[in-house]
């Protein structure tokens, strides 16, 4: 059952995809006529916000990675110093 409903997901997550598609050439439009009338201010701010959107995922998951490692270092400490008083 968790399998045909990932597949549903993962289908309709892709077919929508192709929706989101329409927004990109509106954008360039936008960047074109601004540019060409000598206003680069939304450029600028557009290919901040594509950066901001391309490294957040990887902020993420450095620092699902560090606190996970951190987690296991401290549950690894405690199990040795448990180890060593049992009497």
């Amino acid at each position: 059952m968790k399998a045909f409903i990932v597949t549903i997901v993962f289908v309709a997550l892709n077919v929508l995809s192709f929706f989101a598609d329409a927004q990109c050439a509106m954008c360039r439009t936008q960047i074109v006529n601004n540019v060409s009338q000598g206003d680069t201010t939304l450029a600028s701010g557009l290919n901040t916000g594509i950066l901001y959107l391309f490294f957040t995922p990887y902020v993420a998951i450095g620092v699902v990675a560090f606190l996970w490692f951190r987690n296991a270092k401290v549950n690894e400490r405690k199990k040795t110093f448990s180890g060593h008083h049992t009497v």
